[in-house]
């Protein structure tokens, strides 16, 4: 009899053990009740599902005993509850809306090294950007970086500057602007001067030393600049900012930036910079008048991230890339050559007052991302760059025949001013 009972209780026990349930819920949007269709559901972290069109989600064959659910979905917190199972159970979600869950960095993260990849790289922020930009180009602001050397044609960094990492000049330096190039097309170099005041609409910048994770080839041989514009996401609420700024050689710089935050729940927002930079430069003559803006409407909303980003400039500077010999650099460091008028006996008698370059560049992106998943992402660009302007240089007693022009009589040279223009498009 003892036997009996001793089977009937293994019997029971083991029944209870093996016994194994079913889950089923519903996520809805907290508020409005809204299902949620392909949210995330994951049991104790190892078997997952998604939920179908009405929201719903179903597990099988759950053993007894206590479980955690996981529920995610893109733009919602995530929610984590701890389950008692004993039986078949049915449990809801209501999803709260987190806003701050953006998608942005989708747009560069292709052309940015992280700690896991076998390149030497810094990280620059927009904070640290701003504490030092006082209207300079962007070669200056970086200048502090290991292994990087800068130039300045006017000497103030302001107009003409270039910038060199470990050696290697810009035409092996490349650079990208949210992950589309930068670089010259037809010459490979960058003119931070067509794009004057960058820093002020940039979010952050990542420098790459050396051979690093650059999508555009054979330019990143020296190394890699890549710049990320402002993402404003921090203003809930519209904003407007104004910065006034003043300095040695007549430098002066005015920035005004708008923007209209979040439009209530819509996703959609706007922004906008304005910048006037001028300087009459260190060397003689080498003023810069410089103007650029940056616009911007988005739409970032349930993992999708849409961009129409325009920015550009207008610079005009009087030319100033003129070397000196070492006597005059000893008696004038500030000589400037360049629009030279000599008499018969080789004295500078005075100078051609319109030697200056005068170019405007506009660029035009589009972006979109999506991310599908927690380890999946898709993204799409189109961009189109293109710009127009001519720089003027004076020429005395300059051949007929350097220009492509016929002898007159008995006369094969002249005075005379050349104007050169570039139109230029990249898409």
């Amino acid at each position: 009899m003892l036997r009996y009972l001793f089977l009937i209780i293994f019997f029971v026990l083991t029944k209870t053990v093996s016994a194994q349930f079913i889950i089923t819920g519903t996520v809805r949007e907290e508020g409005n009740g809204k299902p949620l269709a392909g949210t995330n559901v994951l049991l104790d972290k190892q078997q997952g599902t998604v939920s179908d069109t009405n929201g719903k989600f179903r597990f099988e064959n759950v053993p007894a005993g206590t479980h955690t659910l996981l529920v995610t979905y893109i733009g919602f917190a995530d929610t984590l509850r701890s389950i008692d199972v004993q039986s078949d159970l049915v449990v809801d979600f209501f999803q709260r809306e987190k806003r701050e869950v953006l998608v942005v960095p989708v747009i560069i993260h292709g052309t940015r090294a992280g700690e896991s990849t076998p390149t030497t790289y810094t990280d620059v922020s927009s904070k640290a950007l701003q504490e030092q930009n006082f209207g300079q180009d962007l070669p200056f602001l970086l200048n502090w970086t290991p292994s990087v050397v800068t130039t300045s044609d006017a000497g103030t960094g302001v107009g003409y500057t270039g910038i060199r990492i470990r050696g290697s000049d810009a035409t092996r330096v490349n650079v990208t602007i949210n992950g589309i190039p930068y670089n010259d097309s037809e010459s490979q170099t960058t003119y931070w001067v067509d794009i004057p005041d960058i820093a002020s609409s940039s979010q952050s910048i990542q420098i790459q030393r050396g051979v690093g994770t650059s999508t555009n080839g054979a330019g990143a041989f020296g190394a890699s600049v890549n710049l990320e514009t402002k993402n404003d996401y921090e203003h809930h609420t519209p904003y407007a900012e104004l910065i006034a700024a003043g300095g040695s050689f007549g430098t002066q710089r005015y920035t005004a930036r708008v923007g209209s935050g979040f439009l209530g729940r819509s996703g959609w927002y706007v922004d906008g910079k304005f910048s006037k930079i001028t300087s009459d430069g260190y060397v003689d003559r080498a003023k810069s008048d410089l103007k650029s803006y940056y616009g911007r409407v988005g739409y970032n909303n349930n993992g999708i991230d849409a961009q129409l980003i325009a920015f550009g400039g207008k610079e005009k500077t009087y030319q100033s890339w003129y070397g000196v010999d070492s006597a005059t650099l000893q008696t004038n460091r500030r000589m400037n050559y360049a629009g030279a008028l000599y008499d018969a006996s080789g004295n500078v008698t005075g100078y051609y007052g319109n030697q200056v370059d005068d170019y405007k560049q506009n660029h035009l992106q589009i972006h979109f991302s999506i991310v599908l998943s927690p380890k999946w992402d898709a993204k799409v660009a189109l961009h189109n760059t293109f710009g127009s302007g001519f720089y003027e240089e004076y020429h005395q007693d300059r051949t007929f025949a350097s220009v492509g022009l016929p002898d007159y009589s008995t006369f094969t040279s002249t005075d005379m001013v050349v104007r050169k223009w570039l139109d230029n498009r990249f898409y």
